[in-house]
């Protein structure tokens, strides 16, 4: 990827080193199986809750 930096348009409402640095953020959620900001809802984002159970929840995937 040559351009992983989106500070402009990131979803991610929590405060950290990575907001707007995709791929920092892609490698570190992966590392602890989550997911990041992006792949939720904005309802869904505000949980914090990275899991793939409430990404499933969050996207009504049964």
């Amino acid at each position: 990827m040559s351009n992983c930096v989106n500070a402009a348009t990131c979803p991610c409402t929590y405060a950290c080193k990575r907001h707007g640095k995709c791929c920092e953020c892609v490698a570190y959620h992966r590392a602890d199986g989550e997911f990041p900001a992006c792949f939720f809802t904005k309802e869904g984002e505000k949980t914090y809750d990275r899991s793939l159970s409430n990404l499933l929840k969050d996207r009504n995937v049964k």
